[in-house]
């Protein structure tokens, strides 16, 4: 019959297989490698376009969109795979904590009692001084001073300085990165994306689950920043917030790099793009016309048909690529017969008199609900908060009198050669204060 350690010897081994450091190392390494994947890679995009994109010329000349389809490389951050290793990295994090971590805070708050001058000789750091009746006590009150925590017994003292923050440092570390994987993958799972382009005077209503209006985003205004040559350098978006839960609606402007965030939503400055057209032809009212992204003619050229006939026959083509205009005209057979600014005067086309009145861009606004980001930001402030505190010296000291003897020694896990160096500068302030004496 199997002995108890024989039956649990398998599940030991899992524990500490999970509490590996070389396992969580390799973990890392495997995310660093997957972000790097989903930063290099578009992601979120619809299937045609990684065909039309990688079918004819493969990424890295290695992965068509099929595989890059079939391995989730395409939504890397919410794909099964990447979720599991988050999954087993907070596990590995975890029982290294509480195996190796926690014990150790639990160790570093216990004191350790020496009561003989040969226990001392375990350390690398020791020194044996000449003492006076008082010397125990004034080195306990040195000590003290020097902001060192002292447990004092007759005839001998143990001490210690940053042990506890310099324990705690690796655990709150672990729990920060394991908090911050909880966010992420929360925001994941929980979140929502919308990515829609409003023209100014247009109203975006986000509702909830029961269909009642939970937030309201008009665009007042929307605005490009251009250089000399006319490149488009940054977006403003004039964004008026307003929810049932508010009592005023609240102005908030926007722009590349400065979202705006409102009842758990963050909004970004996102894309733009020419929305629409107003058009007067002859005599008739004005008539605003939508525009079509054309990418036969440019990256960032939208356009519209509209015929100069009342039968709709003879129609043109009427492009733009800025807000600023001009407008191209381009006759069926693509020919251009001319170009029409905002306010300029009209081109006859066949007798008939077209004028632009107004060229009507629209801002690209993408819109994030992640119930995760307030453990995200929690774990990087954890993670900083572990980070910063394991870089503090820890250090224990303890001596012992004897037969007219004081018996010093100590260890530190960091700067050993500096310890050194201070303990016997220590105890030349402890003879000082000895001679001092009465």
């Amino acid at each position: 019959m199997a002995s108890a350690a024989q039956v649990f010897r398998p599940g030991q081994r899992l524990l500490a297989l999970l509490g590996d450091l070389r396992l969580a190392i390799g973990l890392l390494l495997l995310i660093a490698l997957a972000s790097a994947l989903g930063t290099a890679l578009p992601q979120n995009e619809p299937a045609s376009a990684y065909h039309d994109h990688y079918d004819a010329q493969p990424w890295l000349g290695l992965l068509t969109a099929t595989p890059i389809l079939a391995l989730r490389l395409d939504h890397v951050y919410s794909s099964g795979w990447f979720l599991a290793l988050l999954a087993l990295l907070a596990t590995s994090l975890a029982t290294c904590s509480i195996r190796r971590q926690w014990p150790a805070l639990r160790s570093g708050l216990q004191w350790v009692d020496h009561q003989h001058p040969h226990q001392l000789s375990q350390y690398t750091v020791g020194l044996t001084r000449e003492a006076g009746p008082q010397s125990l006590r004034n080195l306990a009150q040195l000590l003290r001073q020097n902001s060192w925590k002292v447990q004092q017994k007759p005839g001998r003292l143990s001490a210690r300085q940053g042990v506890i923050a310099s324990r705690s440092g690796p655990l709150l570390v672990h729990v920060g990165l394991i908090v911050l994987m909880t966010g992420a993958a929360w925001g994941v799972l929980g979140g929502q994306r919308l990515e829609r382009f409003l023209a100014p005077g247009r109203t975006l209503d986000l509702v909830d689950r029961q269909g009642e209006t939970r937030l309201s985003i008009q665009l007042q205004d929307f605005s490009v920043d251009r250089d000399a040559r006319g490149q488009a350098q940054q977006f403003h978006s004039q964004l008026l917030f307003s929810s049932p839960a508010m009592a005023a609606a609240r102005p908030v402007e926007i722009s590349v790099n400065h979202p705006a965030r409102m009842g758990g939503v963050t909004v970004y400055q996102a894309d733009w793009q020419v929305a629409a057209l107003t058009v007067q032809l002859g005599g008739s009212p004005r008539l605003q016309f939508p525009l079509q992204p054309l990418p036969s003619l440019g990256e960032q050229v939208w356009g519209v048909a509209i015929p100069t006939r009342p039968d709709g026959s003879h129609p043109v083509l009427l492009t733009v690529a800025s807000e600023q205009g001009p407008v191209l005209v381009y006759d069926s057979n693509g020919e251009k017969l001319g170009a029409l600014r905002v306010a300029s005067p009209p081109l006859d086309v066949d007798g008939l008199p077209i004028r632009i009145t107004h060229v009507l861009p629209a801002s690209g606004l993408l819109i994030k609900q992640d119930p995760g980001v307030p453990l995200v930001y929690t774990g990087f402030a954890v993670v900083l908060l572990g980070g910063g505190l394991s870089v503090v010296a820890s250090r224990k000291l303890w001596a012992v009198a004897a037969q007219g003897h004081l018996h010093v020694a100590g260890i530190s896990n960091r700067n050993v050669v500096g310890f050194g160096e201070a303990l016997p500068r220590l105890l030349d302030s402890l003879t000082d204060a000895d001679h001092g004496e009465p």
